[in-house]
């Protein structure tokens, strides 16, 4: 963990930190993670990182199936056989000879990997832990054929997956290792792209994330920031302009795309260099990689009465700092109707409410309050974007607000500051002096 600041209590910090991860923990029991990783990751100094975090996930009730490759190990191999590796448009062209190196390669890799998933040792993250990893042939292979005139002889392509095996395995608290070899009905085995792999396996599972352990922190814009999330036509752009991509995400991202078009839920590009990657992707708000979904990744929506605990979990703070008017839960209970919500990945992230004055052909926005993380995503804008669509369908024709720390905010997007006494009758009798909240108002 990183040094906390001394004017930080660590004791607390921890606590908010288990608190913040508890909803994340609960959407993601029994879900089905598939993690693909390069050879560069078993082989490299996270390994043993990797493997005590995959143990924590399947800890955490999270149906776990990884698939590894072997790139670097096979080059190795051909080398120590005096062998040239051969390529077109980025994949492996796999001879006889070079399947032998393949076969031999994947299965080291295999063996090195099982052994670090399988360590109990005291005073490590894994012990007293015991997780069962298992495989088998579950992945039926195709030959990939001549392109461009040239055979690729052993290299393959997935034929199907066989997913109620793999699910067998996973329903008796199994974390399912696979390795990127197929073989064909007729008995022939094939060498196959780990990355490809792993997006047909997340299909076949229908599976909750597709992850891919990469050579860059995710996706990066023109200046070189890590872009949060995309969807899959915004990610097809940039393959199509090349923007942004290493040597890994030309090849992770075309599958992340493919996979969240055949219902793969989520796909995170995470650095695979960056230890603790997929805890902190996971199980915190703003997360450490580049999201692909097939649609936005945030989901406005009008409130039900199951949204009430944790309305009042996010509004608590701003409560409590006198931003927003206390309200109990019983308020929240019998207003709920009155409340959209914002969501990120199943988890409330702000919330805004729409209070009408027929009479008055007016309506008050209140309560509109974004978790911190969340702030500069502009889901304030979109909130109040949808309390104003609200507000015309109802034919109101005046939106205002009280507030007492957000006016320049309110200004910024068209609402003029006007004295109490224009408030709707109704409201203007229950104006609170002693808060003196300024009022603004915003033509509809």
């Amino acid at each position: 963990m990183p040094a906390v600041p001394a004017t930080e209590d660590p004791t607390s910090q921890f606590v908010a930190w288990v608190r913040g991860a508890a909803p994340y923990i609960h959407a993601f029991r029994g879900k089905t993670f598939v993690v693909g990783f390069g050879g560069e990751v078993a082989a490299g100094e996270r390994a043993q990182s990797l493997a005590y975090d995959c143990n924590l996930l399947a800890a955490l009730g999270i149906r776990l199936v990884l698939v590894h490759g072997a790139r670097p190990q096979i080059d190795v191999e051909l080398a120590r056989r005096g062998l040239e590796p051969r390529f077109h448009h980025g994949l492996r062209v796999t001879d006889a000879e070079a399947l032998e190196c393949v076969k031999s390669a994947m299965a080291v890799t295999r063996f090195e990997v099982e052994a670090l998933l399988s360590q109990g040792l005291p005073n490590t993250p894994m012990a007293g832990s015991y997780m069962r990893v298992t495989g088998g042939n579950f992945i039926t292979a195709r030959p990939f054929g001549v392109v461009d005139g040239v055979d690729y002889q052993f290299t393959g392509a997935v034929r199907k997956i066989i997913a109620e095996e793999i699910n067998a395995d996973l329903d008796q608290q199994n974390v399912v290792l696979i390795t990127p070899l197929g073989v064909s009905p007729a008995g022939e085995i094939f060498n196959l792209a780990m990355e490809e792999v792993a997006e047909a396996v997340a299909v076949a599972l229908k599976a909750e994330k597709l992850i891919y352990l990469c050579d860059a922190p995710g996706l990066l814009d023109a200046e070189g920031q890590l872009v949060e999330s995309v969807t899959a036509d915004e990610a097809q752009s940039k393959i199509e302009t090349g923007e942004g991509l290493t040597e890994d995400l030309h090849l992770f991202l075309p599958c992340a795309i493919r996979a969240v078009r055949r219902g793969v839920a989520r796909c995170h590009l995470i650095d695979r260099d960056k230890d603790g990657g997929l805890l902190l992707e996971f199980f915190t708000h703003a997360g450490v990689g580049t999201v692909v979904s097939r649609d936005p990744l945030f989901r406005l929506r009008e409130a039900t009465v199951d949204d009430v605990a944790a309305l009042v979990s996010l509004i608590s703070p701003m409560e409590a700092d006198g931003t927003l008017v206390r309200r109990g839960r019983e308020l929240l209970e019998q207003e709920i109707e009155r409340f959209t919500v914002v969501e990120h990945d199943g988890v409330l992230v702000g919330c805004a409410a729409l209070y009408p004055f027929s009479e008055d052909n007016a309506a008050e926005l209140a309560c509109l309050a974004v978790t911190p993380e969340y702030r500069r995503a502009g889901l304030g804008d979109q909130l109040l974007k949808r309390i104003e669509r609200r507000a015309r369908v109802q034919r109101l024709e005046r939106l205002f607000v009280l507030t007492t720390r957000t006016a320049h905010w309110f200004r910024e997007r068209g609402f003029n500051e006007i004295g109490p006494e224009a408030l709707p009758r109704q409201k203007r009798e229950l104006y609170n002096f002693q808060r003196r909240s300024k009022v603004f108002v915003k033509s509809l």
